[in-house]
């Protein structure tokens, strides 16, 4: 098996193949085909899922003449990770930061069971570090 990498090492493509298998669960060059925007060639996706497998962020079985291909990583522990990635890269690393841009960007759209869910993880984070 590939050496793993970060998320942060994927390019567009290749996060836009993720997202598509982390969607379906497990997908079939066919079917991450099916749902890529602006979808390169059959045989460009098969080789980009193959990086993918090489790089420790697939793997697959073979049911019947067809490779299905699923993360390695759980949905959660990927996002965790590509959130670290996006502090870090945008907010230095600043959860406080990166919660005032959302709030900046999302306020007018957010309801009153979003903000009183949002009090209670802070709650929450506030009783987890004392």
């Amino acid at each position: 098996m590939g050496k793993r990498k970060s998320a942060r090492d994927l390019g567009r493509r290749e996060r836009q193949i993720m997202d598509v298998i982390f969607q379906l669960g497990e997908a079939s060059v066919s079917d991450v085909l099916d749902k890529l925007p602006d979808p390169p060639s059959y045989s460009a996706v098969r080789t980009m899922i193959r990086l993918l497998e090489a790089k420790g962020f697939l793997r697959h079985r073979q049911e019947g003449n067809r490779y299905l291909y699923r993360p390695t990583q759980s949905h959660g522990t990927a996002s965790r990770s590509a959130l670290q990635h996006l502090l870090a890269t945008f907010f230095g690393g600043s959860a406080t930061d990166a919660v005032a841009a959302i709030l900046d960007i999302s306020a007018d759209e957010m309801t009153t069971d979003d903000l009183k869910r949002m009090e209670m993880l802070i709650e929450q984070a506030r009783q987890d570090g004392q």
